[in-house]
């Protein structure tokens, strides 16, 4: 029997979280779910574990790699592996609350698009903020083309709030890029791809976050490599230019603004970089740039001036926060 829904888990160094991660999938769904969880050259005892856990379960199936090659590769592995109709990649060290499995099937069900977007919260510690993004767009009548839609594009850029129709990939050979940031390339070249786009208003992934070693908590070179995913993404997409630009802009602002992301010594060097898309990239046309503190920021880095921004960061992060915010802003 070919499964509706094949949950694919990349995984490295996922020894503690694993476990968790595979119990919250498969408490629902019955016969109608597979996962294939990918062992991304783990080091630790993250493939012994996934070996006994498909041993007591016939849902799940383990592939090993023999190196890591990231989680964008092991999500390429997993998509080539997965036999159900529709795909949903949720990261080892998160979770799934109760009866989301269940929900997404049934509204499967009712509309059979090519992308299906959850909502999702965030999880630090003990603590669940509920971001509730999808709320942004108001009530939609059914299904959606982006080109209907095209503030699609502003809710989160996470391939785990995607539910997607393998048919979508297997036409189009969409992937997973190299390097990291693969989820800024992958999720709006996805909405691009797809037909019928339906929105789910309920909270159905758990971030956690503070993860060590995550995009969100390391301080590493690496961050750079989210210009070579939006490069990418402008040559492949020539419709809705000033919306993915504005997306591009809030997402450099976010990675720049984040404390624990750029290493000091190369700020300026990333804003730099920052500026220099943002004259390449700006549509002629304008774009629908936001209002408050966001239109603020998008206008010092039209100016191209670092000290001002610096500036402007530092006397925003003295205001005080209601709630923890992973995006560092």
């Amino acid at each position: 029997m070919v499964p509706r829904l094949s949950v694919i888990v990349p995984c490295f160094r996922a020894e503690a979280s694993v476990t968790g991660c595979l119990d919250s999938i498969l408490a629902g769904g019955g016969a109608d779910i597979e996962v294939v969880a990918v062992d991304d050259g783990s080091p630790d005892e993250t493939g012994p574990l996934l070996d006994d856990y498909a041993d007591r379960e016939a849902r799940v199936r383990v592939v090993h790699l023999a190196t890591n090659g990231g989680p964008g590769n092991a999500r390429n592995v997993g998509i080539d592996e997965a036999r159900g109709e529709y795909l949903w990649f949720v990261d080892a060290d998160d979770r799934l609350p109760q009866g989301a499995v269940d929900a997404v099937l049934d509204r499967l069900r009712v509309h059979e698009p090519d992308v299906l977007i959850v909502d999702h919260a965030e999880v630090f510690g003990t603590t669940v903020v509920a971001r509730r993004t999808v709320d942004r767009l108001g009530p939609l009548e059914g299904p959606v083309r982006l080109t209907d839609e095209p503030r699609l594009l502003r809710l989160a850029p996470s391939a785990c709030t995607k539910v997607v129709r393998r048919a979508v990939l297997e036409r189009t050979g969409l992937r997973f890029p190299p390097g990291r940031y693969e989820d800024a390339f992958f999720s709006p070249a996805l909405l691009f791809a797809a037909g019928p786009i339906d929105v789910l208003h309920q909270v159905c992934y758990l971030y956690r976050q503070g993860t060590p070693g995550s995009t969100t908590t390391s301080s590493a070179d690496w961050h750079f490599d989210v210009f070579d995913q939006y490069e990418r993404l402008f040559a492949l997409t020539p419709t809705l230019r000033p919306e993915l630009y504005r997306v591009m802009v809030d997402h450099y602002l976010v990675v720049l603004g984040h404390r624990a992301r750029v290493p000091a010594g190369r700020r300026r060097e990333f804003f730099r970089r920052v500026v220099r898309d943002v004259k390449r990239f700006r549509p002629v046309e304008g774009y629908p740039g936001p209002g408050g503190v966001g239109g603020v920021k998008h206008a010092l880095i039209r100016l191209g001036f670092y000290p001002p921004y610096a500036m402007f960061r530092w006397v925003f992060r003295m205001l005080p926060r209601s709630a923890p915010d992973r995006r560092g802003r």
